[in-house]
């Protein structure tokens, strides 16, 4: 934790988030990954990256059940930064033995079994993809929900032994989409279609007129809104 005050402390000097994102990786030189979901505030983060040239690996998550427009999107944004996104699969033999004891959509069943279904598909193959990682960078914003509002620019991840950085964290819904409209960056079709938050296809709806962002996730279940990616590890590995 030797370099978390000066985390911060780059994080309040830096005139825009690009300049954070160089400041960190200065300050810690090595081992920096970003896991994206290839959401608006992660393609913008993506795009820093290429634009400066960043020593940063650029990670993600299939689950095996993302929406196609997910994929399509993969492959634009590999194809306008020129670059390739590592991608982590759930373990084979965890998703078979998933899948042979609650069945294919064994997840809508009860919070029990959908907490296992996002373990097996995206927790565990995040361990594997943060493994010696010394800094994980994310696209959490403040304003993406009530549990995400009093969030640190930078912390220390006890659960992974590393500084987590949100260099987004205080960009508003505006500024975040007059930077994606301006750049011209790729983003999934699904957000013109009232998908603010997007995950895997069985579990992400639109949200309807005034409910939050994330209301569209895992919405059979009262108030969920995280799948244990950003919340405290419970589950045994």
């Amino acid at each position: 934790m030797e370099h978390l005050a000066q985390l911060l402390q780059c994080y309040q000097e830096a005139a825009e988030p690009a300049d954070f994102l160089k400041a960190v990786v200065q300050t810690v030189p090595s081992h920096t990954v970003f896991t994206t979901s290839l959401g608006v505030e992660d393609q913008v983060i993506t795009h820093f990256i290429a634009r400066h040239g960043l020593p940063v690996r650029i990670v993600t998550l299939d689950t095996g059940r993302l929406f196609d427009e997910t994929y399509q999107l993969l492959q634009r944004t590999e194809t306008r930064y020129k670059l390739r996104v590592e991608v982590y699969y759930p373990d084979a033999n965890m998703l078979e033995a998933l899948v042979k004891e609650q069945g294919i959509n064994g997840f809508y069943d009860s919070v029990a079994r959908r907490k296992r279904c996002c373990y097996v598909r995206k927790v565990q193959p995040l361990q594997r993809a943060l493994a010696g990682t010394q800094v994980w960078i994310t696209g959490l914003r403040k304003a993406q929900s009530e549990n995400r509002s009093n969030l640190s620019p930078v912390e220390w991840d006890a659960n992974y032994n590393l500084y987590k950085v949100h260099p987004l964290l205080d960009w508003t819904d505006a500024q975040l989409w007059a930077y994606i409209k301006a750049e011209h960056i790729p983003y999934n079709p699904l957000h013109d279609k009232g998908y603010p938050s997007i995950g895997c296809a069985p579990c992400t709806r639109a949200v309807l007129p005034g409910e939050p962002a994330r209301a569209g996730r895992w919405w059979w279940e009262q108030g969920a809104q995280e799948c244990g990616l950003h919340a405290e590890r419970k589950q045994k590995q």
